[in-house]
């Protein structure tokens, strides 16, 4: 799993930082997650390909997490993109994006999907045969979403020394690699941990940007791999925080800590700051596994 930060700074974009915007590669699947001014072309400094970016989730409709998006969806179809591109997020994101392209005239060359999201309780609005997408109501100033993105466990790992040693037929391969047992011509059982191995463990990331500390999503993600979790304001400004709901770095700690994350991405800082450094110093006092986005930045777990 690898999450490239391509946007991670609040409010308006500089000349040196970019609002929220990011991918994240799993299971070979590429979803982009938010689309702040610059997005595509932080997408080019990244060298990732376009193409392969068939979903985009959008969290909110505050101009920081998806500005870029018409610009985006252009840029696309100017290149000659034929696959369909699917876009999930709060009811009025349609509206907003075609009624940009009919007073341009700029109608996409490929089928352009609107999924909006109203309801305020965690629900499926993404699943293939590799992963599966959730959202995670948060509480912010508009509607807002984070998403739980998980893999579904692979298939088990073959043993073959213990297939052979039985001198299994390679018809039940697969069988085995779905976790049956195989019974032998004698009427032998030969249990299917005697021949396969634990798949690679399935992983998980939540995405959670703008909400006011919130221990309400806590059993929505528990025991997530990797939590990214907004961190606007350093403790200092913990009531400004509460005022505009929005997180601290200690508060995005308290909620990995409680939901037992293995790892925790701040992200989403306020300019106001000379550095964010000091966003990790306090973090790391409530939680270990502290990580700083910035643009720019790629993590593989």
């Amino acid at each position: 799993m690898k999450l490239t930060i391509l946007g991670c700074y609040a409010a308006t974009p500089r000349t040196i930082t970019n609002p929220t915007s990011q991918v994240l590669e799993i299971k070979n699947r590429l979803f982009l997650i938010d689309c702040g001014e610059g997005t595509q072309v932080q997408l080019r400094k990244n060298k990732i390909k376009f193409s392969k970016i068939n979903h985009i989730f959008i969290s909110h409709l505050h101009g920081d997490h998806f500005f870029g998006l018409i610009g985006t969806i252009s840029t696309f179809a100017l290149l000659g993109r034929t696959a369909d591109l699917h876009i999930y997020g709060p009811k009025g994101v349609k509206e907003i994006i075609t009624l940009q392209l009919k007073l341009s005239n700029s109608w996409t060359t490929y089928e352009l999907f609107f999924h909006e999201l109203e309801s305020k309780e965690s629900e499926v609005i993404f699943e293939d045969n590799r992963v599966i997408v959730k959202t995670i109501p948060l509480k912010h100033r508009v509607y807002t979403n984070g998403f739980l993105f998980q893999e579904k466990p692979g298939d088990r790992k073959l043993n073959v020394d213990a297939v052979q040693q039985y001198d299994i037929h390679t018809a039940y391969y697969q069988k085995i690699k779905g976790g049956g047992d195989v019974t032998l011509d004698d009427g032998t059982v030969i249990e299917n941990e005697k021949l396969s191995f634990d798949p690679i463990p399935a992983l998980s990331y939540a995405f959670c940007s703008d909400t006011v500390y919130n221990e309400n999503i806590i059993p929505i993600i528990e025991n997530v791999d990797v939590l990214y979790h907004e961190s606007t304001f350093l403790e200092s400004e913990a009531p400004l925080a509460l005022k505009t709901l929005h997180s601290t770095a200690k508060e995005a700690a308290r909620i990995a800590l409680k939901a037992n994350a293995k790892h925790l991405v701040l992200g989403h800082y306020s300019t106001r700051y000379d550095g964010i450094e000091r966003f990790k110093e306090e973090a790391e006092e409530i939680f270990p596994n502290v990580l700083l986005g910035d643009d720019g930045v790629s993590f593989e777990f």
